[in-house]
């Protein structure tokens, strides 16, 4: 049974190598993307030592790290789950003896495999060109840490984006839900800056959300900026988050396909 879903992620990388110029177009822009972040960053840091409590290696190391684990955890091709509830080609799956969700969690482990495969490429070309001030933990606990919030962020991010791609049960087009999910998670999850630069009572706000628990956590734990409390009251309530969706993922599906019809087929 495990090996059809290994099959599914490899299918991920043949996809993709079909559709090269889509990708290659992707990765263009996610380059071009963190470039700006990078420069824009740079220039404000100036030759300060310190911005917003963050050192300057500190800054430009969350800056250059959050667009590179963005690559593992924000990358999902679970989103077509809502053209397939669309057009009718969920049918194709609900006769077949496998779980639904487990076959597209390992398709998202291959699309994440093949966009780490390139990222790896790119950040080796940045860091030979611009030789960025990055810092290097020291500390193996908070690497495996770090490696642990990968996981649980991973996961949660699958979870996000199967609840928008159910909502097709009931909207004809899911595409601008997932437009505007893709912006939250792009600002929630600390990809532009460190969360806690915000007002501390918006902040806190923030942190009971999955949305922080995605980039801006696992950062926080890989530059020893978290205290141990803050990290175990963090993958607490990360945890809780996965539970919550789980519940509320096979509530949406089961209610969904009490009304599916399969249009289109």
């Amino acid at each position: 049974m495990i090996k059809q879903y290994f099959l599914a992620a490899k299918n991920t990388w043949d996809e993709t190598f079909v559709y090269r110029l889509n990708f290659s177009i992707w990765r263009i822009r996610t380059v071009i993307s963190l470039l700006i972040t990078y420069f824009l960053w740079l220039a404000l840091l100036g030759n300060g030592s310190f911005i917003f409590g963050y050192t300057k290696a500190q800054m430009i190391t969350y800056i250059l790290g959050t667009a590179f684990i963005g690559n593992l955890v924000l990358s999902s091709r679970s989103a077509t789950i809502g053209d397939e509830i669309n057009t009718g080609d969920l049918s194709n799956y609900l006769i077949k003896p496998m779980n639904y969700f487990t076959y597209w969690f390992f398709r998202d482990l291959g699309d994440k495999a093949m966009n780490m495969s390139f990222a790896l490429i790119e950040f080796f070309l940045i860091f030979i060109l611009l030789k960025p001030d990055f810092y290097l933990q020291p500390n193996i606990i908070y690497v495996v840490l770090f490696v642990i919030a990968l996981l649980i962020s991973i996961t949660i991010l699958f979870f996000l984006n199967v609840l928008v791609s159910l909502l097709a049960f009931w909207v004809d087009e899911v595409w601008p839900l997932r437009f505007i999910f893709f912006i939250i998670i792009q600002f929630f999850a600390g990809s532009l800056f460190p969360l806690d630069i915000l007002p501390k009572p918006l902040f806190l706000i923030f942190s009971s959300l999955p949305f922080p628990y995605l980039l801006y956590f696992p950062m926080k734990i890989y530059l020893g900026n978290e205290n141990w409390q803050g990290i175990l009251v963090g993958f607490l309530i990360s945890v809780i988050w996965i539970f919550l969706l789980i519940k509320f993922t096979n509530f949406l599906w089961e209610i969904g396909l009490r009304k599916y019809s399969a249009q289109g087929r």
